[in-house]
């Protein structure tokens, strides 16, 4: 039985997360990467977007082959970052300007230089012999069955000292633990609440539907297209995306463990979740079973808004199909974050486009129904960065090259003053590149214009924390006689109509007769045009109106 949320409990629901990935963030040290010292020195600069919360990517103790997604010491942070004395101080200044902090447990697999998995591989009968997913081969010496990683390959590797394989997910270097053995998740659980006790308000839980596997390891069939199909597993070059994987996660074992991790979140006052959920066909089943019942997750956000489109179709489609899954549960919707390419990149289609695709994107995600999450550097209208091959550090980009450039152009350095070298970032040459044009885009200089995407951004988070409805009120969708997008949100009495128009004609929203436009309600960067009853809209335009 879990305890009613109050309100303080429940700061997480409607919240605007902002995402931090420290190695790109502000380096302190000279040496061109990022650490936790730098995130604390530019906290104010997130405080003034008006967001809820942060999101630290992974600073954990780490060999760094995925860039901290493979963690030796779920309990230290690694020297490249900084000490855990530099994580309370930076946590502790959060705090003090108001702001919780989320960070990331990447808890499906580690890296396989953790003591665990170096125990673990030691033979087949140490005490630590089954806490990660290891298998026979099959009688002609390949791999137990068709399982694929998504980084390419197999995802399975042998290993001489056990003779057995061992599954991965992701690199050869990130070895799967075997969650069916209670004592890796209690093992896990105490990680979980070493953070807890420093006073972290929050988890994001990387790839959380990938904890279990099946206990018969069955081969995966092959993936079969689905016509409500949004999201999916991964781009079209990588072969992991023709299986379904039907075996290999998402199992029904992962909702008991998600109640043990929520159990223990409950004993203390104000803490949260957030799943990572990339499961293709599956992913709103998995939401909906992942947060209904209050005793699970609170949320969680898929890659369905994280493709190319940026129509009213695909926005109304995946919106209205959450709202018919998950009934009970909670949703977090994002446009960027460190694994796509930026989302004006991916939204406009001239360099024009960029400022006002920006402000429109922001303010289309400041009005859906749920909590959101922003990408550091989006609220300065970044783009995606174009790298040369030999610049590369993602692993699976340089698997997958050319056809697949990875995700090192969204995971460039923050461009803090323009004037300075590598914009402010580091005195050093930065571990990725800093484009110029990422540059003359940098903080400083946007500070200094009263309309550019900076400011827009603070702006509309000011407008969305304004508007009680928007927090957490109703969602219904509008009919339309256009392409356009249009729905109200509505709570206690008050009742907005939003209006967006994603193309680039201009347009005319007629309302049904049984909706009765109000007045226009100011939107920064936007305004809305009445006309003898109807909203007027140019291309990449939106409207406010009561009803």
């Amino acid at each position: 039985m879990t305890k009613p949320p109050g309100k303080a409990d429940d700061w997480w629901r409607g919240a605007v997360i902002y995402q931090v990935y420290p190695r790109s963030f502000q380096d302190t040290t000279g040496d061109g990467m990022g650490d936790l010292r730098g995130i604390t020195r530019r906290l104010g600069h997130i405080a003034s977007l008006g967001v809820d919360a942060i999101w630290l990517s992974p600073f954990f103790k780490s060999p760094m082959a995925d860039m901290g997604y493979d963690v030796s010491d779920y309990c230290d942070v690694d020297p490249m970052f900084g000490t855990l004395a530099d994580f309370d101080a930076m946590l502790a200044e959060a705090h003090r300007l108001g702001m919780k902090v989320v960070i990331d447990q990447v808890i499906s697999h580690t890296s396989d230089q953790h003591p665990w998995f170096i125990e673990s591989r030691a033979s087949r009968d140490n005490p630590k012999a089954d806490w990660y997913v290891w298998a026979d081969p099959k009688r002609d010496g390949t791999a137990p069955n068709n399982w694929l990683s998504i980084f390419g390959g197999p995802g399975w590797e042998w290993d001489g000292v056990r003779k057995q394989y061992y599954m991965h997910n992701f690199l050869t270097s990130q070895p799967d633990l075997n969650f069916h053995n209670p004592d890796v998740q209690d093992a896990l659980l105490k990680t979980v609440r070493f953070w807890l006790d420093r006073g972290v308000d929050g988890f994001r839980l990387d790839t959380v539907n990938f904890y279990f596997h099946d206990r018969k390891l069955r081969d995966n069939p092959p993936h079969e297209p689905d016509p409500e199909e949004i999201g999916l597993d991964a781009p079209d070059v990588n072969p992991y995306g023709m299986q379904s994987h039907r075996y290999d996660k998402t199992q029904p074992e992962n909702i008991d463990f998600l109640k043990r991790f929520r159990a223990l979140l409950d004993e203390y006052d104000g803490r949260m979740t957030v799943g990572e959920v990339g499961d293709g066909a599956r992913s709103l089943k998995t939401v909906a079973d992942y947060t209904s019942g209050g005793d699970k997750l609170n949320m969680c956000y898929t890659f369905d808004l994280l493709g190319p489109d940026f129509t009213a179709e695909h926005i109304r489609k995946c919106v209205q199909a959450f709202q018919r899954a998950v009934t009970d549960g909670w949703v977090c919707w994002a446009f960027s974050n460190h694994d796509v390419n930026r989302h004006v990149s991916r939204f406009i289609k001239g360099p024009e486009e960029r400022e006002r695709v920006a402000k429109l994107a922001i303010t289309l995600l400041s009005t859906l129904r749920g909590s959101i999450c922003l990408y550091q550097g989006e609220e300065l209208g970044l783009t995606e960065a174009e790298l040369a091959f030999e610049d590369l550090r993602d692993p699976y980009g340089i698997r997958f090259w050319p056809a697949f450039k990875g995700r090192d152009g969204c995971r460039t350095p923050m461009p803090w003053q323009h004037g300075e070298a590598h914009a402010g970032f580091s005195t050093a040459k930065p571990w990725l590149p800093v484009p110029e044009d990422h540059a003359r885009h940098a903080v400083d200089t946007q500070e200094k214009i009263a309309g550019s995407v900076l400011n827009h951004y603070r702006a509309t988070l000011a407008f969305r924390k304004a508007h009680d409805l928007l927090h957490d009120g109703d969602m219904a969708f509008v009919h339309s006689n256009q392409d356009i997008l249009a729905f109200t949100r509505e709570k206690g009495g008050e009742k907005l109509l939003f209006v967006f128009n994603l193309t680039r004609e201009k347009a005319e929203f007629v309302p049904a007769k049984s909706l009765k436009l109000g007045e226009p309600v100011p939107v920064p960067g936007f305004g809305a045009k009445l006309k003898d009853g109807t909203i007027e809209l140019d291309g990449l335009d939106m409207a406010c109106v009561r009803v």
